[in-house]
């Protein structure tokens, strides 16, 4: 087998020194001008360097027949020798084709500036789309106005085309496929991590924590306090014990609808149990709500696994949100009802893509922890997404799933804008009404929107609803690259209870205004939220001074904590490679 190898190699190398005299031997020979000359040269010194890499390659896979395994049978070593013959075949077609495109993973510096240009842009298109408009009704003539309007329009559609080139950016050379692949690495990997968590070999003997299913709170509420448990449950190293009989909900708990957390360990018996932190080997912990949990643990949200943090970095354009969604995607596996239920629905409603998302929040908290938006804010947003996707695909429907709390919205959305489709239930809205909000109905009827909201190709709502939130958090665990898929009409993203939300400023700024910061690079700004007028608000860490800056002058400061690294869990074969 040696012998066969070296015999190859020292073909392709003749091979490749034939090459390179027929493509010098005119050059040397040739009365043509140096320039010329030169040009010519270069190009075959750029095509030498791709037979080389590619001779390179096939060289490695030809070494590599001299490994033999003798634990492997005939039949093994058979199936290795002909998946390596396949590969050389690859490599030799392209060489014979002239083909030189290979699929690249991209370096973590390129996906961030990509991502930041695609936010500079919204954030440009904000603040111009807001100062015309802030112009116009300072202006009395109605020329000018009509000017207005048309700036405003062509401003809309120079954003439009650069996101499209952007979005054209973020698939090419296979970066959509390295997307795809390393979001179901990584999943994959958390999702076993979880399960190792939560099924531990000896449950008598495993160190547990007690998460009560109790917070007097709505549906998103209370999903987020599970979550909660979870990371601090995953960040301590400890099994998650979910009492959730009695819930408000549904009195059977938490597995009436959804999956056990756990497939082996249920009992909260163990050695010694106490209030967080504990003392001393205590096995049981019984946890507070987020808002009452002292000390603090450095990994509550908004932070991310030191261990994971540069694949998830890269990957996603806030990995928090997408670390958020891991947990959901664990939690909320639906019992076989409940997906029927789901299926059954989807089917009724017709629901396919491309599809907007809206969620109209109007009863309990409007007024109070949210102002209101009139039905026309959300599909303003839902009108760009279409016009949007025109520019990359015909677009024959424009269709909307809609979810709200007041039934009387269905009736609004169908006589205020014939040209879209809305599909959704008003029973489920007539079920959210105060009266009936904590029934089983009341609770399947939400557990639908938040699916169908997060299967969305873009989702419209207000932050300040956490089942907005949820909804957006779970969007990212079916697809990679959501982080940007949404248009809030009040708060920005956040935790409930979270630690500090800090920027880090990128370009340093002189105020214009006595209510504007002054910033140097570097800067640590605590986020208060964004005006979406081209402007957040916040206060500098270094100079104590709050008001608001140019938001594209900042970008989001991660919080990177020490979680276990749970080295039981196997990387898997998907693994990226850096």
């Amino acid at each position: 087998m040696a012998v066969g190898v070296g015999k190859a190699i020292v073909v392709l190398l003749a091979v490749w020194l034939i090459i390179i005299l027929l493509m010098t031997g005119p050059i040397l020979h040739s009365n043509e001008n140096d320039e010329h000359i030169t040009r010519r040269l270069t190009k075959a010194m750029n095509e030498l360097e791709v037979l080389k890499r590619q001779n390179d390659e096939l060289r490695a896979i030809l070494l590599e027949f001299k490994i033999v395994d003798v634990d492997k049978s005939k039949d093994q070593l058979l199936d290795d020798l002909h998946e390596k013959l396949n590969k050389a075949n690859e490599l030799l077609h392209k060489a014979e084709s002239g083909s030189t495109n290979t699929v690249c993973d991209p370096s973590a510096q390129f996906e961030n500036v990509r991502r930041r240009i695609i936010n500079q842009v919204n954030e440009m298109w904000l603040y111009t789309k807001n100062e015309l408009k802030v112009l116009k009704t300072k202006m009395d003539d109605d020329k000018t106005k009509i000017k207005m309007d048309k700036m405003i329009r062509l401003e809309t559609q120079y954003k439009r085309v650069i996101l499209n080139d952007l979005a054209t950016l973020s698939n090419i050379d296979g970066l959509g496929e390295w997307r795809e692949r390393e979001a179901k690495s990584l999943s994959d990997l958390i999702q076993r991590r979880l399960h190792y968590l939560q099924n531990p070999k000896d449950c008598k003997n495993a160190k547990k924590l007690n998460c009560n299913l109790n917070k007097g709170c709505g549906y998103g509420c209370q999903i987020h306090h599970v979550v909660y448990c979870f990371i601090v449950a995953y960040g301590s190293g400890r099994t998650l014990i979910l009492n959730s009989k009695g819930w408000r909900y549904n009195k059977d708990g938490w597995e009436s609808v959804f999956k056990p957390v756990s497939d082996s360990c249920t009992s909260t018996m163990g050695v010694g149990s106490a209030m967080w932190p504990g003392y001393g080997d205590a096995q049981v912990l019984d946890l507070p709500i987020i808002d009452s949990i002292s000390p603090r643990p450095d990994y509550l949200p908004l932070a991310i696994p030191r261990d994971l943090a540069a694949r998830m970095q890269r990957l996603h354009g806030d990995p928090i949100v997408w670390w958020v969604g891991q947990f959901l995607k664990y939690l909320l596996r639906p019992q076989p009802n409940l997906q029927a239920n789901i299926d059954e629905m989807t089917d009724k409603l017709g629901f396919k893509k491309p599809i907007v998302g809206i969620h109209v929040r109007r009863t309990d908290k409007v007024g109070t922890e949210a102002a209101f938006h009139k039905l026309h804010e959300y599909m303003l947003h839902a009108g760009e997404f279409y016009q949007q996707l025109a520019l990359r695909q015909n677009v024959t429907e424009r269709r909307i799933y809609l979810a709200s709390d007041d039934p009387n919205v269905f009736a609004e959305a169908k006589r205020s804008f014939p040209g879209f489709e809305f599909i959704g239930d008003p029973n489920i809205a007539k079920s959210a009404a105060m009266a009936t909000r904590y029934t089983d109905s009341s609770l399947r009827g939400i557990i639908l929107d938040v699916h169908f909201l997060s299967m969305s190709d873009y989702l419209v709502c207000t932050f300040s609803s956490q089942v907005c939130r949820i909804a957006y958090e779970i969007m990212q665990t079916v697809n990679p690259n959501a982080a940007s898929n949404f248009r809030s009409l009040d708060d920005i993203y956040y935790f409930g209870g979270q630690n500090a939300h800090n920027h880090r400023v990128i370009y340093s700024h002189e105020s214009q205004a006595s209510n504007e910061l002054e910033l140097m690079a570097g800067d640590v700004i605590g986020i208060a939220g964004n005006h979406w007028d081209g402007y957040s608000k916040g206060i500098n860490r270094r100079t104590k001074q709050q008001g608001l800056y140019p938001s594209f002058k900042a970008t989001n400061k991660l919080q990177i904590a020490d979680f276990p690294t749970y080295p039981e869990v196997k990387q898997n074969e998907l693994s990226s490679s850096r």
